[in-house]
């Protein structure tokens, strides 16, 4: 009952709270919601307990395997640890909302636990198409959320790209959902994986139409995961969401569509199709994303940029196709949550004390919030991969694991994307807390001290309204505290033992172990040596990391604001460049035009990547 229980309470307490909310007294609806909360998360951490030594499966309805429309929930170790992750954001998320948000509708409560039910539902759910009903009702929710601001333009702007492109790649899962279940004629994971191996039919060869299948499944979650092309609603989508939703979004919504690739591909089709497309992709969204992370100063969109980054190399950890490879992805995912969590709850302190995220507007003003500045800073470099955090065990033992199929660019790669978004972080704090002015970009053409021209979507201005209309004068601790918890974790994570991740990896990336679990109700140990984060070259590549960043965030400060008498060469950075600013600047503004804000260009995008991701997946 612990698994239907932790779908079906925060389901039960939105609807009464949707209900009823608008006559309970607020600290009634943050009392409620707090506590539905508290109890998922503590639900999901006893099947996280139970989960290696126990099965953990039930069959709703009680149609049971064999039956054709039996549905199973199902908790293998990885999967616990990943519901367990949403239910404890999701915490933080409320927490953090009770004295952020002075006015709120119990509407949002219920909404937050709707998406935390359709988390935990998605991440058990043994039944492709009800993950597919999950995955959408997550989508449903987290347009909402998303455009709950509604009464600002940029806000049903930013909505709006998000539920198209999001709708788009749900339709192309549909339809290959519609594939496998014509060529198998089941819709759980675990049969038609039996079924494609030939135990329940004749054993297919991998042909188009199975191709096409994964490739249509994935596109909707590759667009969820944000993997380039797919990836533009993603900063728009953030930028305008209440910043306790941010923490979802990139602490744990983007990190699922990571895990329903993973789900998908390892349940179904392993050895059927090739992952080196989705590894490509990924590529292409570490460097990508950290390069538009550098390029700005609004700090909710700086975050977001970061988390397409490191979600592109969660991707390429999942498409190496190995367990070692998926025990170092697994240490880096629930790093990123935690850090990533803590650095969206203090951009909202900051927004919530000073009406604004702009770095540029907020030079020198964080020295009142010391706290708040330690979590900025811990977590850059933590997102640098700082031992023993999360990052830097997963990166550790990614590395290494992608090392032996001879993938040497993974390490270049991943020490890159991570040093320059957590170079752009430190930046932030560089310039919040330190007060030092920003360097002049290759791209400005205004003139304004230590500012670039403005980087939102559709040429719309590039600072953050306020959320709340009251500001308070200290940040309370039950503010601070939920940074300061996620913070901690995504540190602590490193220290977990690598045995049991090992074994939880190789359990998740063995077909007949999860067969067996959801069908036979059987629990099986696949042999896996022990992930072993502590090596000497995974300490070397965390050492560059930390330095290379240390430099992007020096580069993109000066010490002293330079002064110089009008009409000087000095006053005109625009005349006289090298060649090389030139082009830069150029290449800049050309990226900033690529995440234009218009969901005709991300549609057209999104069809691109789709060709790309079928014709890659064929070539492979």
């Amino acid at each position: 009952m612990i698994l239907q229980a932790t779908v079906a309470l925060p389901v039960l307490v939105a609807a009464l709270l949707a209900a009823t909310g608008r006559w309970l007294p607020r600290p009634a609806v943050d009392i409620t919601a707090l506590a539905t909360a508290a109890a998922v998360t503590a639900l999901t951490a006893l099947t996280l307990a139970r989960a290696p030594h126990r099965p953990q499966v039930t069959w709703l309805g009680g149609w049971g395997p064999g039956t054709g429309v039996g549905i199973p929930l199902a908790a293998d170790p990885l999967a616990a640890a990943l519901a367990c992750v949403a239910a404890a954001l999701t915490l933080a998320a409320l927490a953090f909302s009770w004295r952020y948000f002075t006015e709120i509708q119990a509407i949002f409560h219920a909404l937050i636990l709707l998406f935390l039910a359709s988390m935990c539902a998605f991440v058990y759910t043994g039944d492709l198409f009800d993950a597919f009903v999950f995955f959408e009702l997550m989508s449903v929710v987290a347009f909402a959320l998303t455009g709950y601001r509604s009464e600002e333009p940029a806000t049903v702007h930013g909505a709006l790209n998000f539920g198209i492109v999001q709708s788009l790649g749900a339709y192309l899962t549909l339809a290959g959902i519609a594939l496998i279940y014509g060529r198998t004629g089941q819709l759980g994971l675990a049969a038609i994986g039996r079924h494609l191996t030939g135990g329940g039919g004749p054993h297919p060869r991998p042909d188009a139409l199975i191709t096409a299948a994964f490739v249509l499944i994935c596109t909707g979650y590759l667009v969820k995961a944000a993997a380039v092309p797919f990836h533009f609603w993603l900063a728009d989508a953030h930028a305008v969401a209440p910043t306790p939703v941010c923490v979802l979004f990139s602490g744990v919504m983007v990190e699922l569509g990571v895990y329903g690739v993973a789900r998908t591909y390892w349940a179904v089709f392993p050895g059927l199709v090739p992952l080196r497309a989705v590894a490509v992709l990924g590529a292409a969204a570490a460097l990508l994303g950290a390069v538009m992370c550098v390029l700005q100063h609004h700090v909710k969109r700086l975050l977001a940029y970061s988390t397409i980054s490191h979600a592109g190399l969660l991707l390429v950890g999942v498409a190496a196709g190995t367990p070692a490879a998926l025990s170092g992805t697994a240490y880096s995912l629930a790093g990123h949550a935690g850090v990533k969590g803590a650095l969206f709850l203090a951009a909202g302190a900051l927004l919530n004390r000073f009406q604004s995220v702009d770095a540029r507007d907020l030079r020198g003003r964080g020295r009142v919030m010391p706290v708040t500045g330690a979590v900025v800073l811990t977590g850059a470099l933590c997102l640098a991969g700082l031992p023993p955090s999360g990052l830097f065990a997963g990166h550790s033992v990614t590395e290494h694991a992608v090392l032996e199929q001879g993938w040497w660019w993974f390490t270049p790669l991943s020490i890159a994307a991570s040093a320059v978004t957590a170079g752009a972080v430190l930046r932030v704090w560089l310039v919040v807390w330190r007060g030092m002015p920003l360097r002049r970009d290759p791209g400005e053409t205004g003139a304004r001290d230590g500012a670039a021209e403005e980087h939102g979507p559709a040429g719309q201005d590039d600072r953050e309204g306020p959320e709340t209309p009251v500001t308070l004068a200290s940040i309370p601790w039950v503010m601070v505290a939920p940074a300061v918890a996620l913070l901690a974790a995504g540190l602590a994570i490193g220290l977990l033992p690598g045995g049991p991740v090992a074994d939880a990896a190789a359990m998740f990336a063995d077909r007949d172990a999860y067969a067996a679990l959801v069908l036979d109700g059987r629990l099986t140990h696949p042999h896996a040596p022990p992930a072993e984060p502590w090596t000497l070259a995974g300490l070397a590549g965390s050492t560059v990391t930390l330095l290379l960043a240390l430099g992007v965030a020096a580069a993109g400060v000066r010490r002293a604001a330079p002064t110089h008498p009008a009409g000087t060469a000095a006053a005109r950075p625009a005349r006289g460049r090298a060649p090389l600013t030139r082009a830069v600047g150029a290449a800049t503004r050309r990226l900033h035009e690529l995440h234009s804000g218009h969901v005709g260009d991300y549609a057209a995008w999104l069809t691109a990547g789709v060709a790309v991701l079928a014709l890659l997946t064929a070539r492979f």
